[in-house]
C-alpha cells in the first residue's frame, strides 16, 4: 500500500479546511468539520485496516473505530442495543465433494459443483428424492441456476458441455463459499457437466460433505433523538457501507484494496454529519446514523438493519456512496440515484436555492446504481431511500482496485458535498418536508 507522507497528509488537511465551513450558501446550518473529514477518511482507508473486508479483523477494527466516533460525538444507542455495534450473523458453507458419476462414467472434479446445506449427501437416481433438471445448449444456465441456489428443494442439474464457461463461473462462485444472510436449508443442488448430451434418465451418483460455519458481522449505529415530541417517532437515516474488498491480486506489490472512495468517503460523511447535527441540537425528527457492513458481498448489513425497525417510520434515507471525486457535472454537484422515484431530490434541491451547489439525476441509468447499494433494501419497503454519489463510475479506473486511496480524492470538493447534504436535508430533518413514498412493487430484486 502506498504510505501517506506526513507532509502530504498535512497538505490534504489544509486543503480540506479551505472548503466552505458554513456550507454552500454560507449558512452555519450547512457546515461540517473539514478536520473531521480529513481525519476519519485517512483512518478508515489506512493500510492497517486491511481493506475492511467483511468478517475479517480489518473490518472489526474499522467498526470499533466508528463506534468510538459515535461515542465521542455523543450519539445514543439504537433500539435495545447496549452499544453502537449491531451484531448479527451470516453463514458460510464449505462442501467437500467425493465421488461423482453420470451414465456410469466417473466425472472429474472440475465437472461437479454443489451448493448444499445438508451435512451429508449420498445420492443416486434410484434412492434420492431430487428433482432432475436438464440444461441444454439453448438454455441460460445462470438464469436457471440462480433461483435454485436459494436451496428450497433438492435438485440435480445435468448440464450440456456447451455450457462449460457458465458452469465454471458458477463452480468458482460456489467454491469460494460466499456468505449467506440466512442459514442454508438442508437441501442441496448438484450440478454435473456431462461429456455427452445429458438426459433426465441418465443414472447419476454423487457424494458430498458440507460444513456450515456461523460468521459474526456488525453494523455500527447511533441515534440523535428528535427534539419535537410529535415528530420524534419519525426517523431520517443517514447511511453508508464501511466494508470493502480487503486483500486482492497484487499490482506493483500492492495488494490492499483500501476503498478510500468506496466507501470510506460515504462513511466519513456519516460521521461528519452526525457530529454536525449533534452540535446543532435542532432536529425535530430522530436521526439515525448507520455504517453497514457486508454491502460488497450482498447487502447483508442493510438487510438485517431493515428488519429491526418499522419502515413506515422512516421518512427518508440518505445513503452516501463514493463522493470523493468531482462529478461529471463539475465541482459543487452530486447525483441522486432513482431521482424520478420520489420527490426526495427536488426537495433537497429546493433547500439549496441561491447556492452554487446542485443535485442532478443519476446520469448512468444503464449501471443500475439504484439497485447496487444499501438504499435498495429500504426502497423495497417503500422508504424514499436514495444514494447520493459523485463517482464517474463508467470511467473510474480506480474502482475496486488497489489504487482507490486517499490521495486520489478531492477532499475539498468532498467536504463541500457533505456540507450541501447537511443543508439540503434541513427541511426533512425539521419536519417541514416529507418525501413521497416509493411504491415497493416498483423496486425490482
Amino acid at each position: 500500500m502506498k504510505k501517506l507522507l506526513l507532509l502530504v497528509a498535512l497538505a490534504c488537511g489544509a486543503c480540506a479546511t479551505t472548503a466552505p465551513r458554513t456550507g454552500a450558501s454560507g449558512n452555519k446550518s450547512g457546515g461540517v468539520s473539514a478536520a473531521t473529514v480529513t481525519r476519519v477518511i485517512n483512518t478508515l482507508a489506512a493500510d492497517d485496516m486491511g481493506g475492511r473486508p467483511s468478517a475479517l479483523p480489518g473490518n472489526a477494527k474499522a467498526g470499533s473505530f466508528l463506534a468510538s466516533e459515535f461515542k465521542r460525538i455523543g450519539l445514543e444507542h439504537f433500539g435495545q442495543l447496549s452499544g453502537y455495534e449491531q451484531a448479527f450473523s451470516a453463514y458460510q458453507s464449505s462442501t467437500a465433494i467425493g465421488e461423482a458419476s453420470l451414465g456410469g462414467a466417473s466425472l472429474p472434479a472440475e465437472n461437479v459443483a454443489v451448493a448444499s446445506g445438508r451435512p451429508q449427501l449420498n445420492w443416486n437416481n434410484v434412492s434420492s428424492p431430487a428433482r432432475v433438471v436438464v440444461v441444454g445448449p439453448q438454455d441460460n444456465l445462470l438464469q436457471q441456476a440462480r433461483p435454485l441456489l436459494d436451496l428450497h428443494e433438492d435438485v440435480v442439474v445435468l448440464i450440456d458441455p456447451s455450457q462449460t464457461k457458465a458452469f465454471q463461473q458458477l463452480r468458482g462462485y460456489l467454491r469460494r463459499g460466499g456468505l449467506r444472510p440466512d442459514k442454508p436449508a438442508e437441501h442441496a443442488v448438484v450440478m454435473l457437466l456431462a461429456q455427452a448430451t445429458p438426459t433426465a434418465t441418465l443414472p447419476y451418483q454423487v457424494a458430498a460433505t458440507t460444513t456450515v460455519q456461523t460468521v459474526p458481522l456488525r453494523n455500527v449505529v447511533g441515534v440523535l433523538p428528535g427534539q419535537d415530541p410529535k415528530l420524534a417517532a419519525e426517523m431520517v437515516v443517514f447511511s453508508s457501507h464501511y466494508d470493502h474488498l480487503g486483500i486482492i491480486t497484487p499490482v506493483a506489490g500492492d495488494s490492499i484494496a483500501n476503498g478510500a472512495d468506496d466507501d470510506a468517503s460515504g462513511t466519513t460523511a456519516v460521521v461528519a454529519l452526525a457530529e454536525h447535527y449533534k452540535k446543532l441540537k435542532n432536529n425535530a425528527r430522530t436521526l439515525v446514523f448507520v455504517a453497514f457492513t457486508a454491502e460488497e458481498i450482498g447487502g447483508f448489513g442493510s438487510q438485517y438493519f431493515s428488519r429491526q425497525l418499522d419502515p413506515k417510520q422512516v421518512v427518508a434515507m440518505f445513503n452516501i456512496e463514493m463522493i470523493g471525486k468531482v462529478a461529471k457535472f463539475g465541482p459543487n454537484t452530486a447525483f441522486i440515484t432513482g431521482y424520478e422515484r420520489s420527490d426526495f431530490g427536488s426537495l433537497l434541491q429546493s433547500n439549496l436555492t441561491g447556492t452554487p451547489f446542485r443535485f442532478e439525476p443519476d446520469p448512468y441509468p444503464e449501471q443500475n446504481l439504484f439497485y447496487r447499494s444499501d438504499n435498495a433494501t429500504l426502497a423495497r419497503l417503500g422508504v424514499p431511500a436514495h444514494t447520493i454519489s459523485t463517482d464517474q463510475i463508467p470511467d473510474d479506473k480506480l474502482y475496486h482496485s488497489v489504487d482507490d486511496e486517499v490521495e486520489s480524492l478531492d477532499l475539498t470538493n468532498m467536504t463541500a458535498v457533505i456540507s450541501a447534504i447537511a443543508q439540503s436535508a434541513r427541511g426533512i430533518i425539521s419536519g417541514q418536508q416529507t418525501p413521497t413514498r416509493i411504491p415497493p412493487q416498483s423496486v425490482q430484486r
